[in-house]
């Protein structure tokens, strides 16, 4: 049977079609008064998503260049870094700082729990001298939110730095940076932004760029400095990915068009109602906390959790993701986020609902679709 494809996985998600066919324009040369202007033009739409006054650093990398760049340009080989590890990408944050040789101290906290702003605060009392907190906004492979604003709080009173991994959820999930404190937000071009791979931020508080002075860790190509003292130019330090960067313009001046306050509802609708859905199927969310742009469900008890994964794809045209690491074949994790919309959902209930069937498992699709459609409805 013919279905058509529908990429639902939480990153890569689906290109606007309108910066998909931009970045098929004719090549311009990146140090050109043409090119300045699309640049300028960028790097103010970028504060606006960025909920920031701040300038917002852009990167040709992956999110993880991002990662790696807050790492490199505010932390110290003799002062401290504190982790929390909530899941993969928290724990990322960790191997960055081991593989740069910063002492790092870590908040253990179980997959699909959010961190306790108490335990950080603790933390933070016993060593005030720690460099940074490194968080993460939507812990994607759980489909964790963590409590940033009260992060924010905390880490404000301090000389400590909140930085945070806003990847999977920035541009969707709720993040009001400057309002809440957050020195530094990483994100990446190919989640909720709704372009492809290859371009990465990182919005940096004055708080934020005065540490990286203090840095003693080798930086060149990922310099905070040298691509602050560019944004001055209009330009970057370094080619930048001209035809992303077209892309990216038209899907900033579609968000600024919508407004954040918009965007961040349509999500949060979103979200509660492929929970409504999922619950109403009889079934359960693996997030104590979870986000707007991504919904992890538990796969029932007897069920092969791989073979349900495979089933989206193979017989209804949809693209999931699976668990990682120890809950690999537990969780299944369908976003919403970015270039989606309520029918997407949909159609991913369906397909959770007619794979769970095929596997023995029954479930009532349409209680789940009347559950989510009741949510939109009273949007």
């Amino acid at each position: 049977m013919f279905y058509k494809k529908r990429l639902l996985a939480p990153g890569p998600t689906p290109v606007l079609e309108e910066a998909l066919l931009i970045s098929a324009k004719p090549m311009i040369h990146h140090r050109t008064e043409e090119f300045n202007a699309v640049m300028k033009d960028v790097f103010d739409k970028l504060k606006t998503v960025f909920v920031t006054k701040n300038p917002v650093l852009l990167f040709t990398s992956s999110g993880t260049g991002a990662m790696e760049a807050a790492v490199a340009n505010l932390c110290r080989t003799d002062r401290p870094a504190l982790v929390v590890r909530a899941g993969k990408f928290g724990e990322r944050w960790g191997d960055i700082t081991k593989a740069y040789g910063v002492p790092t101290d870590v908040i253990d906290v179980p997959w699909g729990q959010a961190v306790d702003p108490a335990d950080v605060a603790k933390h933070l009392k016993q060593k005030p001298e720690t460099t940074a907190v490194f968080t993460t906004l939507s812990e994607t492979s759980t489909c964790v939110a963590h409590p940033i604003k009260e992060l924010g709080e905390i880490t404000s009173k301090t000389d400590t730095l909140l930085v945070v991994d806003g990847i999977s959820g920035l541009g969707g999930q709720e993040c009001r940076t400057d309002a809440w404190n957050v020195d530094v937000v990483v994100a990446g071009s190919q989640k909720a932004l709704m372009i492809p791979p290859g371009l990465a931020f990182a919005s940096v508080s004055e708080k934020a760029l005065k540490k990286s002075k203090e840095s003693n860790l080798p930086k060149f190509y990922l310099s905070f400095d040298k691509h602050h003292k560019n944004i001055a130019k209009d330009t970057t330090p370094y080619t930048p990915a001209v035809s992303l960067i077209f892309a990216l313009q038209t899907a900033l001046d579609r968000m600024v068009a919508e407004g954040m306050d918009a965007i961040f509802n349509r999500h949060k609708i979103l979200g509660e109602a492929m929970r409504a859905g999922v619950k109403a199927m009889g079934l359960t969310v693996f997030s104590r906390r979870p986000v707007d742009v991504a919904t992890a469900v538990d796969v029932p008890a007897g069920v092969d959790g791989g073979k349900l994964k495979k089933l989206f794809d193979t017989e209804y045209g949809i693209t999931v993701a699976g668990g990682q690491d120890h809950i690999k074949g537990k969780i299944v994790r369908i976003a919403h986020m970015g270039y989606m919309d309520f029918f997407d959902s949909l159609a991913a209930l369906a397909a959770l609902g007619m794979g769970l069937n095929k596997l023995g498992h029954r479930v009532d699709i349409g209680a789940g679709a009347a559950a989510a459609i009741k949510r939109i409805e009273a949007a």
